[in-house]
């Protein structure tokens, strides 16, 4: 019978001993260094998206009804608020859709619209800077009109194409499907701006 005579294996030395354990400390750190970075990525993340749902949520304008001052593809900021005042921009769900339109008048309020598209509220001229310019649009309402208590009467600044307030389809916005104001426009960024 042969008979296997054992080998000698070779121990390794002290200096390869060495650079072992650094070599396998080293990946321990990293693994741990790596393990950590994405906690901490994961619980920015979960916080961002947080507050943004809760209190700023961000938006893609999609559509033309509010040009010019916001435009199809535009990313917006909105701020969670329970106070509006004439001329806020706001985001509104009509429908399961997300809509941006202007306030014109709120609960109370008394609204005349001329056949230039002249706006009154209470009498009054409206000033309207953000128009570039001025139409009766789609409408199927008689006017003067006075919005109910606890909704607001809303207009898009395309005056011509936009569907709002001034149609019965839509008609006045109950405070409870008003998702916020508008306060910034972040894209694009060659006009990252605060929205008036």
């Amino acid at each position: 019978m042969n008979q296997k005579i054992p080998r000698m294996v070779d121990l390794p030395t002290e200096e390869e001993v060495a650079v072992e354990r650094e070599r396998l400390e080293y990946q321990k750190r990293y693994r741990q260094t790596l393990r950590t970075t994405i906690y901490a990525l994961i619980v920015v993340a979960a916080v961002a998206v947080l507050i943004a749902t809760l209190f700023l949520p961000v938006l893609q304008v999609s559509g033309s009804s509010m040009e010019p001052t916001l435009e199809d593809g535009d990313i917006i900021v909105l701020v969670k608020t329970g106070n509006f005042e004439t001329g806020d921009l706001v985001g509104f769900y009509y429908q399961n859709k997300l809509l941006l339109k202007r306030v014109i008048a709120g609960p109370g309020d008394t609204v005349d619209i001329d056949e230039e598209g002249n706006v009154y509220v209470n009498g009054e001229l409206l000033d309207e800077p953000y128009l570039t310019d001025k139409a009766l649009g789609e409408t199927d309402r008689e006017y003067p009109i006075q919005v109910p208590e606890d909704r607001y009467f809303v207009m898009g600044d395309n005056r011509t194409t936009s569907i709002d307030s001034r149609s019965t389809a839509i008609g006045y916005i109950e405070e409870d499907q008003i998702v916020g104001k508008v306060i910034l426009r972040i894209w694009p960024l060659s006009q990252i701006s605060l929205i008036q």
